[in-house]
């Protein structure tokens, strides 16, 4: 088999630069919904707050992170473990069923680059062919003009995609703060805002496709996820073979429906030529299929000679079209994700424990009464005050907080002490399991366990 090199290498071992030229088609109008949803949701996120909380920020420098309104601390490390675990079966699963869907149509560096950066690339400078000829041609004025122009446009775009990123980690209200006050009070935040800017600017102004065919280890991931049952966009070959343009007075069923136009390796925004087969660099944005069909159009042949398919469904034929596997994986991800927002949902805004004091033992009252002593730690992981009360659910026992306090504010963490008390005369055992009531406001928020430990009434005769 040849050796393929990558496309954007030249013989050399020297980048070639891709002139991706403009696509339209029916694929491409649905990518241009989903990006631009994603990108509005993205843009608007972190402004949206739910009970004064943001919608989603990941504050690593104050370990608190918020998803959906929904506030967490170090305390719910299990969940973000879980969520950790569920997010790369489900990058697995989905690359084994449906191929490199998520990196054509949903991964920010795709959609910040063709429907952002190209966007404005093609405004200043004009389609493929015109930007190869401003690069290759002399330095005039008007080609100073046009770089200028774009790479300011740039600059200010990375500036902006910046400013979003740190707001995700450290609130809206701190950048507003960063960026209204005199920058010696935000001296730090001011520099990471200038070092994104630069990062960003750099990526999609020069670095480009690479960071999707070489920096991204999803891609590599690719090469080892995929089988000859995984459904991605690929070339018919044996309808397409033998390609080659059209030929008065050649009889049709003499080649095959590929005009070796190469209008799909021209749209390609990594520079592949689709028709080799499946590649590492391929990342599933359709534009080779909208472009193909627009010349199946032209030539009246069935569309979708690229298209979406498995290898075992070009060899085999329509037969394998339906594969359980897909049925099966799909569940599996609509399962794990459903665990996952199930945890979300039933996840407790109060968290604590709740231990005897060490070193201690039961202790005799002079009114009838035996009491252990414990010590109980409390986590606010809302964003509300929460009023609070604690009770026990057998009726024998009452509690008696020592220093107590009555009300837990957003994310405070309480240490206090307190006695579980219980008459002698109801004690049947030496150790008693317990469960004690953590409520507000008439509603249970969480259930702790422990132990009471005193010898029963009978061995005291």
């Amino acid at each position: 088999m040849k050796q393929m090199a990558l496309a954007t290498n030249t013989q050399k071992n020297k980048r070639r630069w891709i002139y991706a030229k403009k696509v339209t088609g029916r694929l491409f109008s649905y990518r241009q919904y989903v990006g631009y949803f994603l990108l509005t949701l993205l843009l608007l996120a972190p402004f949206l707050k739910i009970e004064g909380e943001p919608f989603l920020m990941f504050n690593i420098i104050e370990r608190k992170f918020c998803v959906f309104g929904a506030v967490f601390y170090p305390q719910d490390l299990h969940i973000f473990v879980f969520g950790m675990l569920i997010a790369m079966v489900c990058i697995v699963l989905f690359t084994v069923v449906y191929g490199r869907v998520w990196c054509g149509w949903a991964c920010p560096q795709t959609i910040f680059m063709e429907l952002v950066f190209r966007r404005v690339e093609y405004w200043i400078e004009g389609d493929a062919n015109e930007q190869r000829r401003l690069n290759e041609g002399d330095w005039t004025k008007e080609k100073l003009m046009k770089k200028i122009s774009k790479h300011t446009m740039f600059f200010l775009i990375s500036f902006v995609i910046a400013n979003l990123l740190l707001s995700y980690i450290i609130g809206i209200d701190m950048l507003f703060s960063i960026i209204t006050e005199p920058v010696q009070n935000h001296l730090v935040g001011f520099i990471f805002i200038m070092l994104f800017t630069l990062v960003f600017y750099a990526v999609f102004s020069f670095v480009r496709e690479i960071v999707c065919t070489t920096i991204c280890p999803y891609g590599r991931l690719q090469g080892v996820l995929l089988d000859e049952q995984s459904i991605s966009v690929v070339y018919n070959y044996k309808r397409g073979e033998p390609r080659g343009p059209i030929r008065k007075g050649q009889e049709a069923d003499l080649r095959g429906d590929c005009v070796d136009c190469h209008l799909c390796v021209h749209v390609c925004p990594t520079g592949i030529d689709i028709r080799n087969g499946i590649q590492m660099e391929c990342v599933n944005c359709t534009a080779c299929i909208d472009v193909c069909n627009g010349v199946m159009e032209k030539i009246h042949r069935p569309k979708n000679l690229i298209g979406f398919y498995s290898q075992n469904e070009i060899e085999f034929g329509s037969a394998q079209k339906k594969n359980k596997r897909a049925v099966a994986y799909s569940a599996v991800l609509v399962v794990l994700i459903g665990v996952f927002l199930s945890l979300l949902i039933t996840r407790n805004v109060v968290d604590g424990t709740l231990l005897r004091a060490s070193g201690t033992s039961y202790i005799f009252r002079d009114d009838g009464t035996v009491t252990n002593l414990y010590n109980m730690e409390l986590t606010n992981k809302s964003s509300k005050d929460i009023p609070f009360d604690l009770s026990c659910v057998d009726k024998h026992f009452s509690v008696q907080v020592l220093q107590a306090k009555k009300v837990l504010v957003p994310g405070e963490t309480v240490r206090f002490s307190l006695f579980l008390i219980r008459p002698k005369k109801s004690i049947n055992v030496y150790k008693t399991d317990v469960v004690v009531n953590i409520s507000s406001e008439g509603k249970i928020l969480k259930k702790m366990r422990t132990n009471f430990v005193a010898p029963p009434a009978a061995s005291r005769k």
